[in-house]
């Protein structure tokens, strides 16, 4: 019998994960089956017990439910630990051990698909939720200049700082503190795309060449890389990229193996 695996999340059926895992799979001669499953609000737990009792192997999390995937995981590497999110499980008997692998896929999207190195760089990351979480430890392993993460509650934004003392290049704040302040790359963590909304972002956060990277995706821009391009930004990038590369360090950590993650990106692409 194929070895189940799942997206789980809500709203989920925009994932392109299944197509993904498919193509991993094709790609890699295993024997898998990878489903979309849409998990009501106040019944994520509830969700991932029915999908063990199907002897369900793994599942990738999204929106809005990692955080409580880190509570759910029994055990933790130390990158998801250190995050405080997960976004990837993996259930072996009754241990449900937690990943979090964001941080590697948004990193190789940026450096190695898109050819923006983040040493030196200004980053501006919007949002403190577990998208934001999951990426931070990575980005900033990598030597920005600066990192401001700026969100709706600043509160959010400052105590998020706190969990990484060791980088003074940390900063947080609200919306309204970005007034006179431009950045080299500004990534969208925020799950505003989904509804069609817009953060309250100023005029002038984009620097001349600016990348703004929306880590949601789907047809055409999102509100977020609308609002890039009227205010001068040099380059749009959706999240597609990332969703790729971080699917590809989920399916290494779930079965061993590590896909080439090109031609499924590019396939994506002429279908989008």
């Amino acid at each position: 019998m194929s070895d189940l695996y799942a997206v789980i999340g809500n709203p989920v059926a925009h994932s392109k994960s299944p197509l993904i895992h498919r193509a991993f799979a094709r790609q890699t001669d295993q024997d898998l089956v990878y489903e979309a499953i849409l998990a009501p609000l106040e019944e994520f737990e509830a969700t991932l017990d029915a999908f063990r009792a199907r002897a369900g192997k793994g599942v990738n999390v999204t929106v809005p439910f990692k955080l409580e995937a880190f509570h759910y995981s029994s055990l933790r590497t130390a990158r998801a630990a250190r995050a405080g999110a997960v976004n990837t499980l993996k259930f072996d008997g009754p241990e449900a051990l937690g990943d979090n692998t964001d941080g590697v896929g948004l990193v190789t999207d940026l450096e190695q698909n898109l050819g923006r190195p983040l040493a030196g760089r200004r980053v501006l990351l919007m949002g403190a939720g577990g998208a934001a979480r999951g990426v931070l430890l990575p980005v900033l392993e990598r030597g920005p200049a600066a990192l401001v993460i700026v969100n709706r509650t600043a509160a959010r934004a400052v105590e998020l700082c706190r969990v990484f003392p060791e980088f003074p290049a940390l900063d947080g704040c609200g919306y309204e503190a970005l007034e006179g302040r431009s950045f080299d790359i500004v990534i969208n963590a925020t799950s505003a795309s989904l509804g069609d909304q817009l953060p309250p972002l100023p005029g002038g956060v984009f620097a001349t060449g600016a990348l703004a990277y929306d880590m949601m995706y789907g047809k055409g821009l999102t509100p977020f890389l609308r609002l890039a391009r009227t205010q001068g930004a040099g380059q749009l990038a959706d999240g597609l990229g990332m969703l790729v590369e971080q699917a590809a360090e989920s399916f290494h950590f779930w079965r061993g193996l590590r896909p080439d993650t090109r031609p499924v990106l590019e396939a994506l692409r002429r279908e989008a």
